[in-house]
């Protein structure tokens, strides 16, 4: 691989229509976009209820869990840089049940996301204006974001690398912020030193059992780092772009959490921080207004606004190519794998808006009944897809061994130890959310609707006709690598 991009005229689509028209930058910031949502800024205080200023040892170890899915998965998408992603991978190396069940759950759970991220922007729309009808922004702001992802997938890249750039660009500023307000203070006030790590209970109050009920919570922050494998099919490069993009992603995820929480709990008593809940009580509005930032709450619902509109543009991505990828293999209605003269999977994006319409709706009307089930079912969902994906690194890996094919341009350190260490760290995290009370639905409305996708491949595999366009049967290298 020389590292040279093709042109614009010599990159053919991928095999099933999509156009590789993504750039690394905008691959990599995809992958931020779908996994910081307004949950930095406003959601955190559950974890940090939990394990005190130990939650900063809470999201370095989901950290290196985050680190291990990426290199796994840059691994695996540089080999099968596919339509689908991990989803087409695990089809391919833990065979069909495997991948209908790992991409039927993930658009699940990415389409409950998205419609409790554009319910949140039209409730953070109404910051400014609280007499606005809560539907208005809602439809307002799932017109435009479909109109993003159905025009090209080049404009969609761009569009979501600015969005993107808002809510880092406004973490790393809290973080030098905050550093000036640990070290030297703030213009009127003292340097707030370390000592609240300590006060009020020490640094893990809780002790070792709050540290880990805190890992329910903050394993879900890193959840949407997988995401960049989507965008595999539709990558100028690959092979240079991927592992490019996941390394990065997961250290500049590592730090934005791991120093942004470090900050949090050090200049607000970790007690205060775990109760903010509500805008005007968020540590960074604090930390902005301490700094003299001109309205700083209206500056930070803005930001919060982009964050969640961000998110919802990258999960709207990647829901479409998960159907498009089911529908290529068959397991899907076959005009879910249709693309228009731009390469974008129109008719799945369509699928995605009913989902999207469905979770909106139900978010809004049933908050306290279907709402909470729907998000068991993400929750469950989005941590199964994560050890489906280290089973298939596991099988890619004896895959290629056993039948003495070239080892990928980029390798796990210390596979196979880390990739089952970090499978059992997300099982543990799985079994223990049913022990708690705000994730114990997550079992039971995940186990069901799990069983639910089980029975269905069995009927659809009986009436399922031959695909379109089969999955690909050989590497990026032209190297036959099918099961």
């Amino acid at each position: 691989m020389t590292g040279d991009v093709p042109t614009h005229a010599e990159r053919p689509p991928d095999r099933a229509g999509l156009r590789r028209e993504l750039t690394g930058r905008q691959v990599g910031m995809i992958a931020i976009g779908g996994a910081i949502g307004t949950g930095l800024f406003l959601g955190s205080g559950l974890a940090i209820s939990l394990a005190g200023p130990a939650v900063i040892v809470a999201y370095l170890v989901a950290a290196l869990a985050a680190l291990v899915v990426a290199y796994t998965l840059a691994e695996m998408t540089v080999v099968h840089p596919e339509a689908g992603g991990f989803g087409a991978i695990a089809h391919r190396y833990l065979g069909p049940a495997a991948g209908f069940v790992q991409r039927w759950i993930y658009w699940t759970a990415q389409v409950v996301n998205v419609g409790s991220e554009v319910v949140a922007a039209g409730l953070y729309v109404r910051f400014w204006w609280p007499q606005l009808p809560l539907w208005l922004p809602v439809v307002v702001f799932s017109v435009v974001m479909l109109a993003v992802n159905a025009l090209s997938v080049r404009f969609f890249g761009e569009f979501e690398y600015w969005f993107a750039m808002i809510k880092v660009v406004t973490i790393v500023v809290f973080v030098l912020l905050g550093v000036l307000a640990v070290t030297v203070g703030l213009p009127g006030r003292p340097a707030a030193g370390l000592s609240a790590l300590t006060e009020h209970g020490g640094f893990a109050p809780n002790g070792m059992t709050g540290v880990w009920l805190a890992m329910t919570v903050v394993t879900f922050s890193y959840m949407g780092t997988e995401a960049v494998a989507v965008t595999a099919a539709e990558s100028r490069n690959p092979a240079r772009d991927l592992p490019r993009a996941a390394r990065r992603m997961v250290l500049r995820l590592a730090l934005f959490y791991v120093l942004g929480m470090a900050v949090v709990v050090s200049i607000v008593p970790w007690r205060d921080a775990a109760s903010s809940e509500g805008l005007q009580s968020s540590p960074f509005v604090r930390l902005f207004s301490a700094a003299g930032v001109p309205a700083a709450a209206g500056l930070m619902n803005f930001v919060i606004l982009t964050a969640a509109l961000s998110a919802m543009n990258t999960n709207l991505y990647v829901t479409a190519r998960m159907a498009h990828s089911l529908a290529r293999d068959g397991y899907a209605p076959r005009w879910m794998g249709r693309v228009n003269q731009r390469g974008v999977p129109r008719n799945a994006l369509a699928l995605s808006a009913t989902g999207l319409v469905l979770a909106a709706v139900v978010s809004v009307t049933a908050p306290e009944s279907a709402f909470p089930v729907m998000l068991g079912i993400a929750l469950f969902g989005a941590l199964v897809t994560w050890l489906i994906i280290f089973a298939t690194h596991a099988a890619f890996r004896r895959h290629r061994a056993s039948a003495g094919l070239p080892s990928s341009p980029i390798r796990l350190p210390g596979a196979p130890v880390t990739t089952a260490l970090a499978a059992l760290f997300i099982l543990g995290v799985l079994v223990t959310t049913a022990f708690t009370q705000q994730f114990g639905l997550a079992w039971k409305a995940g186990l069901p609707y799990l069983a639910l996708l089980a029975l269905a491949y069995v009927v659809v595999r009986r009436f399922r006709k031959t695909p379109t366009a089969p999955t690909a049967t050989s590497d990026s290298t032209g190297t036959n690598a099918s099961r």
